[in-house]
């Protein structure tokens, strides 16, 4: 057995967040020129990728700070100027819908959901209230600040649901380093060279041992973005954890799968996980010969639907196709 987890497992030079002392939720919400931009951009072209930062600055010019809304029904305080994420949320009410709603079709009412790399809670939040009071979302999120609002975030949303873990998925229980390129806080990652002198130092705990302490038997769902270091999570749990604890349903970013030491999308499919893929594009421009030279921002995901003996002749669906799954996938 391992010993539980403990307040002291995580660094506590680490904790402050930029906003000690919040606020209580609302007392950000947006100002009547704020929501009107924020209302012409969700139901216009100006939601998409390109416009969102230019769009940030001018909010921002409104009133400089974070900005209290909803999203997918939970309640949020985004701090949309330094995080990709949390813009993408605030000006797309689409954002990441082709997952979620991929997700919440393989996590049951009462189900039980895993978002390692959870970021604010983008996935965690729309997942805790899809399964409700009796289910369970596990949020796993290193990064002190981006914990921080996570946390904030779940508070406001009045959750009690979820489990929130501040520490690092990692392969083996111990320290990481993690570090943050540019100004895009969701875009914080693993060291896996030689550290920066911004790089901080996060406690890190193997998959199986974080699903252990939540107390959970099975998962339903699972996503992982983690900035490629999702082979480094999910080859060494899937060979050791108890066929029962695989998720049912995997989402996985793998647009940095060129720095998995391992394929880990393949190790899933000779475990009898049904891959379907399906691709997001995201930029203003239309597809035609004089837009053809500009940069297309992607967002590309893989979604990998397992069976078990409880799930076994259940569809996978995405906007784009469905699959069966295998029969024996969880046999080893």
């Amino acid at each position: 057995m391992h010993a539980p987890l403990s307040p002291s497992f995580e660094d506590p030079r680490l904790t402050p967040d930029n906003d000690p002392s919040p606020a209580p939720f609302g007392a950000f919400a947006p100002n009547a020129a704020q929501a009107a931009i924020i209302a012409l951009a969700q139901r216009s072209r100006l939601k998409r990728g390109a416009f969102r930062p230019m769009l940030s600055r001018l909010v921002n010019l409104l009133r400089a700070g974070p900005l209290d809304v909803q999203y997918q029904g939970a309640s949020f305080r985004f701090y949309h100027q330094a995080s990709a994420t949390e813009r993408g949320a605030l000006f797309n009410p689409d954002y990441n819908l082709e997952e979620l709603d991929f997700l919440r079709a393989h996590t049951p009412v009462g189900g039980i959901f895993v978002d390692v790399g959870a970021n604010v809670g983008t996935y965690a939040m729309p997942l805790a209230r899809h399964v409700g009071a009796g289910g369970k979302v596990i949020a796993v999120e290193p990064h002190p600040v981006t914990h921080a609002r996570l946390a904030f975030n779940n508070s406001a949303s009045g959750y009690t649901q979820v489990r929130l873990v501040a520490a690092a998925a990692g392969p083996a229980d111990g320290d990481l380093m993690i570090e943050t390129d540019g100004d895009n806080l969701g875009a914080s990652h693993i060291v896996s060279g030689k550290a920066s002198g911004k790089a901080i130092k996060v406690a890190s705990l193997q998959l199986q041992r974080i699903l252990e302490e939540a107390g959970v038997s099975r998962v339903d769902a699972l996503k992982i973005d983690v900035e490629g270091f999702e082979d480094r999570v999910l080859t060494g749990f899937f060979r050791q954890a108890p066929p029962a604890l695989w998720p049912h349903a995997v989402v996985i970013e793998h647009l940095s799968k060129n720095e998995w030491l391992e394929d880990c999308i393949a190790d899933m499919r000779a475990r009898g996980y049904v891959e379907t893929a399906f691709e997001r594009r995201d930029a203003p421009w239309p597809a035609n010969k004089a837009c053809n030279s500009r940069p297309r921002r992607k967002t590309i995901r893989k979604t990998i639907c397992g069976g078990s003996p409880v799930a076994k002749g259940c569809r996978c669906r995405t906007p784009a196709s469905s699959v069966r799954q295998t029969p024996n996938s969880r046999s080893g």
